[in-house]
C-alpha cells in the first residue's frame, strides 16, 4: 500500500496526477485532429514546440485519450445537445424571430447572423447562428432552408430584419407566410 522506496523527483512530472493537458495544448490538438493530422503527427509538433519529450506535462497516450474522450464523443454530444435546446426554444418562443447579419468581423471578413428570440422574461434566446461570406439571396436562402430544415420545417409566424433587399427576397421565398417586418432599431438608426 505504501511506497517502499523515495520517488525520483526528476521523473515525478510522469506521474498520472502531475500530467495535464493546457488550454494551449488542448486547443492545438483539436485544430490538428479537425484538420485530419494523425495522432503521431499532432504529438510530434507538440514535443518539438517545447524542444523535447522531458518538456511536457503529458505523453502520446493522455493526447490519444484526449481526442477519443473530449474532441470526438464530446463535441457530438455537444452539438446534439445544443442542437435539441434550440429547437426546444424554438419551439415555445419561435413565433417572432430577429434575424441579424449586422456583425461584420474584421479579421476574417466574415458575417455573422443570428436568429434570435424572446422568452417568457424577456430574455434574447440564440436559436440559431452562422458565419457567411457574402449577403448575396443565394447565401441567404440557403441559410434560411438549413435553419428552417434543424427547426423541423416550422417557420415563425414574424420575423424582424434590417433593411437588405436580399433578405427580403429571401424571406419571401423560404418563409412565404411569414410576416416581414424590419427592425425599429436599423430604422432609427438610419434616421
Amino acid at each position: 500500500m505504501n511506497h517502499s522506496h523515495p520517488c525520483c523527483l526528476d521523473r515525478a512530472e510522469m506521474l498520472k496526477q502531475h500530467m495535464e493537458l493546457s488550454m494551449f495544448v488542448r486547443r492545438t490538438i483539436e485544430n490538428n485532429e479537425e484538420a485530419g493530422i494523425r495522432l503521431s503527427k499532432i504529438y510530434q509538433s507538440l514535443v518539438a514546440a517545447v524542444g523535447g519529450h522531458r518538456e511536457l506535462s503529458f505523453i502520446e497516450k493522455d493526447v490519444r485519450n484526449y481526442i477519443i474522450r473530449e474532441v470526438r464523443n464530446v463535441s457530438e454530444q455537444d452539438d446534439a445537445k445544443e442542437f435539441g435546446k434550440s429547437r426546444t426554444a424554438y419551439e415555445y418562443f419561435g413565433d417572432v424571430v430577429s434575424f441579424d447579419m449586422t456583425y461584420n468581423t474584421n479579421r476574417y471578413n466574415l458575417i455573422f447572423g443570428s436568429f434570435v428570440g424572446v422568452n417568457h422574461h424577456d430574455q434574447s434566446i440564440l436559436l440559431g447562428c452562422a458565419l457567411m461570406k457574402n449577403e448575396k439571396i443565394q447565401s441567404i436562402n440557403w441559410l434560411f432552408e438549413c435553419w428552417l430544415c434543424c427547426m423541423g420545417g416550422k417557420a415563425p409566424k414574424g420575423i424582424l430584419t434590417e433593411q437588405c433587399a436580399s433578405m427580403q427576397k429571401a424571406i419571401k421565398k423560404c418563409m412565404p407566410t411569414t410576416i416581414h417586418r424590419w427592425c425599429i432599431w436599423h430604422i432609427m438608426k438610419k434616421i
